[in-house]
């Protein structure tokens, strides 16, 4: 039982003892990942960038066949990439200048134009990506001018590629708020913070899907079968998920600032570890429920930071507790 935080005092030096400034790096490097949107002429990026980030851009510019070069405008953490007439013209290989510019990015978004159709081109452009080393998610665009059956025609796509495809219409706005952003934040959880911060039409829907995948991890951890071994890891995990809530919302929060945040609602955190940890002393189905208490906990807390930073950080701290209090008694009614 040595290992618990008993006291709110032993809760507090275990926040202590956390390397605050490694992980507020950690969370800072994240908000500069850079994410390139790339694909031929026409396929519909700047229409996509128009949607996702809420303002006009101009349509990068270059014609079919005759450009050497990739055409390429840089908005925040965005790139957007012309390839245009794939393959070997004048001596230029497209190929190793496309799989060159992915290589700038953590993340590449590949926009296919649906109504078009697939060309040997976009599947060379698609191997050349997919050798680069930023990993890659394929946009078929356009399908809301498809008029034959879509399922279709997304699984012919699918078959060509080999690869998952998300459909989308950048035009309409169609599968990018359901099914793009999610599918970004979810298998590349390191472009959370660049994203939230870049797309305030989006900001709540990824703050809420990094919360829910905080207190996912969180109960994984939880399920240690040995008591207390799991609270560093847990107060760590906890600390970078608000960390990364601050930087979504543009705040450059301080070390201080964070700990003092954490520590408002410490008491309360304490005593829902120490539950947790003591529930894994009964004997069958302990360890299920310390995962639920802590997987339960970390998403209030992650709730409480979002509120306090979408008020302008004027919650006192009364409030963030009664906050976390009130979301422990009805998550059902506030997810």
């Amino acid at each position: 039982m040595g290992l618990l935080p008993t006291r709110l005092a032993d809760l507090r030096k275990l926040f202590q003892s956390l390397n605050w400034d490694a992980l507020s790096l950690d969370v800072e490097q994240e908000a500069h990942a850079r994410l390139a949107i790339v694909g031929p002429v026409n396929s519909g990026k700047s229409t996509l960038f128009n949607r996702i980030k809420g303002r006009k851009v101009s349509a990068v510019k270059a014609v079919p066949g005759t450009t050497k070069e990739l055409v390429t405008e840089k908005v925040g953490p965005f790139m957007l990439v012309d390839t245009p007439g794939f393959g070997e013209v004048g001596g230029v290989n497209r190929a190793a200048i496309a799989r060159g510019t992915a290589e700038e990015a953590d993340l590449v978004v590949l926009v296919l134009d649906g109504a078009a159709g697939l060309h040997q081109s976009d599947y060379e452009l698609y191997e050349s990506l997919r050798s680069a080393r930023a990993p890659l998610v394929v946009v078929l665009n356009k399908i809301d001018l498809i008029k034959h059956d879509l399922a279709a025609a997304l699984d012919d796509v699918e078959r060509k590629l080999g690869a998952p495809v998300i459909p989308i219409s950048a035009k309409t706005g169609a599968g990018v708020g359901e099914s793009l952003i999610p599918a970004i934040v979810e298998s590349h959880p390191w472009m959370t913070v660049a994203l939230g911060r870049a797309l305030p039409a989006y900001r709540r829907q990824i703050c809420r899907r990094l919360i829910r995948g905080a207190a996912f991890l969180n109960a994984l951890i939880a399920a240690e079968p040995i008591p207390g071994l799991d609270i560093p890891l847990l107060l760590a995990s906890q600390v970078r998920m608000v960390l990364r809530i601050a930087a979504i919302y543009g705040e450059s929060m301080s070390v201080r600032h964070a700990r003092e945040l954490l520590t408002t609602m410490a008491g309360s955190i304490g005593m829902r570890y120490l539950a947790a940890e003591l529930s894994k002393f009964i004997p069958g189905p302990g360890w299920l429920v310390a995962a639920g208490v802590t997987g339960l906990g970390t998403w209030a807390m992650g709730r409480v930071a979002m509120a306090y930073f979408e008020g302008g950080k004027h919650l006192t701290p009364g409030q963030l507790r009664q906050r976390y209090k009130r979301l422990l008694r009805r998550p059902r009614a506030r997810s």
